[in-house]
């Protein structure tokens, strides 16, 4: 459906079929304009009757109610029901409209201008890089994009911008906001999570890289990836060694370094909250 013709029809919950409740001020209004007419009717014509006073009331109370209830606020209802729903509409035009969140990841040569040749490929589909990360590679430097682009664009279509701007074995993966998360952000919050709870580092590593936990020490249970899974082992004194495994994404050199970093916060963490007796023990069972 062409985004400028979405309608309410289109907000309706898929399981019980009911629309998302309208603002409290367009629906107060709204229930004004179904009430008042009716009202001012149902009195004039009750008011200039020959009924006591206690019947007035009560004429006025149960028929003004009825027809509010079941004529008029209905049909009032259903002719506003696109202005009451029209900031949630505004919402999902702007949402249909929006563009995609792509996570680029190449190789290139260490070299000036490599960078920029590559950005250039992807402003000419119309991409906004929101994110670049740098890192040391073997045969070059590992770039790292989150890219916005138009929803026309395929994942097909940045492999070919990438290639073309000189990048080397280009890997494209959907994303979502959460990929802006900065580097030095994530690994501060990991190095947090680990300071409270050292025993948390499988999963902390885990998450700071975006792989799953293989083995994740003794007495851990484990689970297998494929065997084309890229897998990284991080040492841990109290933890044993700890594997983790990636599909189709090769750790980088910076990535090792930040995880063994964080196996020497753990180490650091509890060694320092563990009594002599418990750390000699620990110690001959290393040995």
């Amino acid at each position: 459906m062409p985004h400028d013709h979405a309608n309410t029809a289109d907000l309706a919950c898929e399981v019980c079929g009911r629309l998302p409740e309208p603002r409290k001020g367009r629906l107060t209004t709204a229930s004004i304009i179904a009430m008042l007419p009716v009202e001012l009717a149902v009195h004039a014509a009750v008011v200039s009757s020959d009924l006591s006073l206690v019947a007035k009331v009560l004429v006025l109370t149960v028929t003004a109610t009825t027809l509010v209830i079941w004529v008029a606020e209905p049909s009032v209802m259903r002719v506003l029901r696109r202005w009451l729903h029209a900031p949630i509409l505004r919402e999902r035009r702007r949402l249909d409209s929006a563009g995609a969140l792509w996570r680029l990841r190449t190789t290139v040569d260490d070299t000036p201008g490599a960078l920029e040749a590559i950005t250039m490929q992807l402003a000419l589909l119309e991409g906004n890089i929101l994110s670049v990360q740098v890192q040391p590679g073997s045969d070059g430097a590992i770039d790292e994009f989150v890219v916005d682009v138009p929803e026309r664009i395929t994942a097909r279509d940045l492999v070919e911008a990438v290639e073309d701007g000189g990048g080397r074995d280009p890997q494209v993966w959907p994303t979502t906001a959460l990929a802006l998360i900065d580097g030095p952000t994530k690994a501060l919050s990991a190095a947090v999570r680990v300071a409270g709870a050292p025993q948390d580092l499988p999963d902390a590593v885990a998450d700071l890289l975006g792989a799953e936990v293989v083995d994740g020490g003794p007495g851990a249970p484990k689970s297998y990836l494929s065997g084309d899974a890229a897998r990284l082992k991080v040492h841990s004194r109290w933890h044993g060694a700890v594997v983790l495994a990636r599909p189709g994404q090769p750790f980088t050199a910076a990535e090792s370094a930040r995880a063994h970093r964080l196996a020497e916060l753990a180490e650091v963490v509890e060694g320092a909250s563990v009594r002599p007796g418990e750390a000699s023990t620990a110690s001959s069972r290393d040995r």
